[in-house]
């Protein structure tokens, strides 16, 4: 074999797994080197959970503290980076022409949306991790079936990823980081995720149970402070806003 057999160059793109994988690795290491990304996704879930837990500023109800609190705050942990996050990042990127590049490249559109779905999952599995050690360290005893809390995050990831996109995807820049983080306020006050749902009005309790992030928090509460089996009315919500929020971003997204 000829020297020039040896080093012939081969054009051409990347096996689609690899470039997914590198954008996801990528789209992940800017996530967290972002100090507003930690703030939301880090900073303010572990010190609301430690706060609540050893502070009694609000009454949740018979049991520990902390039994109550821990699901809501990881359900937060899923807001904050697969709304909140991913909506501004997004955002951003889509105002100073990121997306529009990539857009352009060998990586097709779909590809990049997976490797920012695997981002925020990577991001949740720390997230998760960090929270569970903290909870258990402040006296957390969880119960129930894992495979229906997994179930739970991976739809409550789908139905706020699928509402970020759509707000980053119509909105502008500016616009998207105003609403992304008032939402996320909103939300954690009436979400019931510090707050328990039964302190609210009778009729404002029907409306704050059908947003996704008050599904999520009393799905995962049901099964781990309850013991209870899949909460499957729950997971309809959820699953409801996944469809509903993944449709309308795939319809309305513009990436100019």
């Amino acid at each position: 074999m000829t020297a020039t057999g040896i080093y012939a160059p081969k054009p051409g793109a990347a096996p689609l797994p690899r470039m997914i994988a590198a954008q996801a690795v990528l789209e992940t290491k800017m996530l967290l080197r972002n100090g507003e990304q930690l703030l939301l996704t880090v900073v303010i879930p572990t010190l609301l959970l430690v706060l609540f837990s050893t502070v009694d500023i609000v009454d949740t109800g018979e049991g520990k503290t902390v039994d109550f609190l821990a699901p809501g705050i990881l359900a937060l942990a899923v807001m904050s980076t697969a709304f909140t996050g991913q909506a501004i990042a997004t955002g951003f990127e889509r105002r100073y022409g990121v997306l529009k590049r990539l857009a352009s490249s060998p990586l097709p559109r779909w590809g990049l949306m997976t490797a920012k779905t695997l981002s925020v999952l990577v991001t949740e599995v720390l997230q998760v991790v960090l929270l569970t050690v903290i909870a258990f360290a402040l006296g957390w005893s969880p119960q129930g079936n894992p495979f229906a809390v997994l179930l739970l995050l991976v739809l409550g990831t789908a139905a706020f990823s699928g509402l970020g996109l759509l707000m980053a995807g119509t909105l502008k820049a500016e616009a998207t980081l105003a609403a992304a983080n008032l939402v996320f306020l909103l939300l954690l006050v009436g979400g019931g995720v510090v707050v328990p749902l039964d302190k609210f009005p009778e009729g404002a309790q029907d409306v704050l149970g059908l947003l996704p992030i008050a599904a999520l928090s009393d799905g995962l509460r049901d099964v781990l402070q309850h013991g209870a089996a899949t909460p499957w009315a729950d997971l309809g919500i959820l699953a409801v806003w996944a469809v509903a929020g993944l449709a309308a971003a795939g319809r309305f997204f513009r990436w100019e």
